[in-house]
């Protein structure tokens, strides 16, 4: 029988999301572990997440450079060490920090999944953060820190931040490379102490999970409360004091391109509107087939790629839109920016295109759940912001019903070209 190389497959409008629920533990010193048994080969993935973040201190880079120097040093262990066995048992370590967060992540062998998390146990529950090795994991950063000060990109975000959340902000304040100079190892002990503790924490583990996995986690981070006995640590809120101004540039006379953005704080995860907000800033730039793609783009050749995102943050999302373009391009793209914005506010979208819109959100939500560890990722997501375990099944009823009068009505209320902050890095126009 010949293979059909002519007919398509059929296809299926998605009616509904069905993500498996993980399951719920508590260790025995009162750490939550969610599990999710997923996938067939014999690796897991473990999270173990503890409150702390960029929002829980003043203090730039403390909270990165406590999570890095995890794996520098503990009770049983040197850096050498922990990097020579992690990587004799083809484990891997990712340690990572949000503004809410930060992460000790392990993918791990099943077979040697008892010897690589009394490592990673050992690191945090008792890491010894030597002198030497901060010296060395500073200068390492301050270089990563000076190379991305020369993009025109880092330099319009962190304008971008400044101008949208206050300089007193820890979003917005604007760091600088001498803020790595006034770390030491007196304040990063401190803060250690009073962010990683039993209490703080919360453990995902995902992959395919046996029973003796779990057992080795209840022994090595469960038995006995470990750190401090508090409660868990809560950010303090920091007041958002948004610029008056709305343009500003930064002159890169050395630059290749300059970076555009524009943007403004909106509505953030849990107001009722924005899961079809989302609709309306993918349908604006989101995806290659998009109002500004296809004019900015394709039609005009300003670019090779302009896109519109909803970040949330905190309480608040940011709408932005990024470019990077020659410098004698950038008025024009502002204005045509803004022509879109009104067209969407003034024009009804045609039913093809947000069809079109609309099965691409869905397929591509579909898709960030296909892989073994993509499920954890989906209910770290839930936990970490602190939304309700329907999230995603109404984000999918949400984009799946949007109709036509709701992007009007979307455009006209959220999309406000007089409250674009624009700024731009690179040569003068």
């Amino acid at each position: 029988m010949e293979l059909d190389r002519v007919t398509p497959p059929k296809t299926h409008p998605i009616t509904e999301l069905k993500i498996p629920y993980p399951e719920e533990h508590i260790l025995k010193n009162g750490i939550p572990l969610r599990i999710m048994k997923t996938g067939t080969e014999e690796v897991v993935r473990l999270d173990i997440i503890v409150n702390g973040g960029r929002l829980a201190t003043r203090q730039p880079f403390l909270a990165l450079l406590t999570n890095r120097m995890l794996r520098e040093g503990s009770q049983h262990y040197t850096s050498s060490i922990i990097a020579e066995k992690l990587d004799y048992y083809g484990a891997s370590l990712e340690l990572s920090v949000s503004l809410k967060k930060e992460f000790v992540t392990l993918y791990s062998i099943n077979k040697y999944f008892s010897r690589t998390l009394a490592i990673v146990a050992d690191m945090v529950k008792y890491p010894t953060f030597p002198e030497q090795e901060l010296k060395t994991v500073l200068e390492m950063n301050k270089q990563q820190f000076r190379v991305l000060e020369n993009k025109v990109d880092t330099v319009s975000q962190k304008v971008m931040n400044l101008a949208l959340f206050g300089a007193k902000h820890p979003i917005g304040y604007y760091s600088k490379v001498d803020d790595f100079d006034k770390l030491n190892v007196n304040l990063i002990k401190e803060y250690y102490r009073d962010h990683y503790y039993s209490n703080n924490t919360i453990i995902f583990l995902s992959g395919n999970v046996t029973q003796e996995i779990i057992q080795n986690i209840e022994n090595q981070l469960g038995d006995e409360p470990w750190g401090i006995d508090r409660p868990k640590f809560e950010a303090k809120p920091f007041r958002i004091l948004t610029s008056k101004e709305k343009l500003f540039f930064i002159e890169k006379p050395d630059a290749i391109q300059n970076s555009l953005k524009m943007g403004y704080l909106t509505i953030g995860r849990n107001h009722p509107d924005y899961a079809k907000l989302r609709v309306l800033v993918v349908l604006l730039g989101g995806y290659f087939g998009s109002r500004l793609m296809k004019n900015i783009r394709e039609r005009k050749g300003y670019t090779y790629g302009i896109d519109s995102t909803l970040m949330s943050i905190t309480k608040k999302s940011v709408f932005l839109i990024s470019t990077e373009a020659d410098n004698q391009y950038i008025p024009a793209i502002i204005k045509e920016t803004k022509r879109q914005i009104d067209r969407l506010c003034t024009v009804k979208v045609g039913p093809a295109e947000l069809n079109m819109v609309k099965n691409y959100m869905l397929g591509d939500f579909c898709r960030s759940f296909e892989g073994p560890f993509s499920l954890s990722d989906a209910w770290i997501y839930i936990e970490t912001n602190g939304l309700d375990m329907n999230f995603y099944q109404r984000l999918v009823e949400e984009i799946r019903t949007v109709s036509r009068d709701d992007i009007l009505r979307l455009a006209q209320i959220y999309l406000c070209k007089e409250n674009l902050i624009e700024v731009v890095t690179g040569e003068k126009m």
